[in-house]
């Protein structure tokens, strides 16, 4: 049977994790250290793919992540709309839009990578559109929580106008969409609590643990790596991610780590 995380017991994470977040300037350092390893990632077979940024963020966030993307042989497109004010009237609509542009466009599926809130919306448009998404990929994404559980959830008020207590929907999110998607998140993420993030295990759903800043989440490299092995898995012969021999050092399993809480499933 599925477990649900109990939202009440997840905390946002404290001042020294915030603090943490600074580090982020040196993820983006180890990423181009790295990039010789980077290279050596799976190369993509050409498909679409859509990043969204996260809270407050635009797309020149997520332009690093692009690049990279580009290099792997993929075609890595924008949201398009700015900053990321929240689900206003309209986002999540223009949302679905323009995957099935892109889906016309290139004649294939497209993946959906969301950072933070971002990721939101690559969930939810993959409920929507299941015929059109070959996969979703969030980072940092409080899906499995209560808004009050990341340190954001201020500034989420400010910039979109709404309440989080006054939004009914929350529960919803937890449910993943389906088509393939995984979930790579932080125990040192800074702004959204760790368990927020973390998915049941099934047949066509994953988390994978990085250790990384929540700001630092689209450069880092173990996530870019992460990123680029799972969108060259096959359209419709998706398997889990492979931890085995050296990537178990920079990727733990969730699922068997001691210190993981069942509670805290989702």
């Amino acid at each position: 049977m599925q477990q649900r995380a109990d939202t009440a017991e997840i905390r946002a994470p404290g001042a020294l994790r915030l603090a943490l977040e600074l580090r982020a300037l040196w993820e983006l350092g180890a990423s181009l250290a790295a990039l010789p390893i980077l290279r050596m990632a799976p190369t993509g077979d050409g498909h679409p793919v859509l990043i969204f940024p996260g809270l407050a963020a635009s797309d020149i966030s997520t332009g690093p992540l692009r690049r990279y993307l580009k290099d792997r042989n993929y075609a890595p497109h924008r949201w398009q709309q700015g900053r990321n004010f929240g689900p206003g009237r309209g986002v999540l609509e223009e949302c679905g839009h323009l995957v099935r542009r892109l889906r016309e466009r290139h004649g294939r599926k497209v993946s959906l990578i969301g950072w933070s809130l971002g990721g939101i919306y690559a969930r939810e448009t993959a409920k929507q559109l299941p015929d059109d998404v070959r996969c979703v990929i969030t980072l940092g994404t409080p899906f499995a929580g209560h808004p009050r559980a990341t340190n954001a959830w201020r500034l989420y008020e400010l910039l979109s106008g709404e309440r989080v207590d006054e939004r009914r929907n929350w529960d919803g999110l937890k449910e993943a969409p389906p088509v393939p998607t995984t979930s790579i998140y932080s125990r040192t993420d800074g702004v959204v609590a760790w368990q927020c993030s973390v998915q049941q295990e099934s047949a066509r759903a994953e988390s994978i643990e990085v250790e990384a800043s929540h700001i630092g989440l689209g450069v880092n490299p173990a996530v870019l790596y992460a990123i680029a092995d799972r969108l060259a898995q096959p359209d419709g012969d998706w398997k889990p991610f492979d931890r085995s021999g050296l990537k178990a050092l920079i990727y733990k399993d969730p699922a068997a780590a001691d210190w993981f809480p069942a509670s805290c499933l989702v």
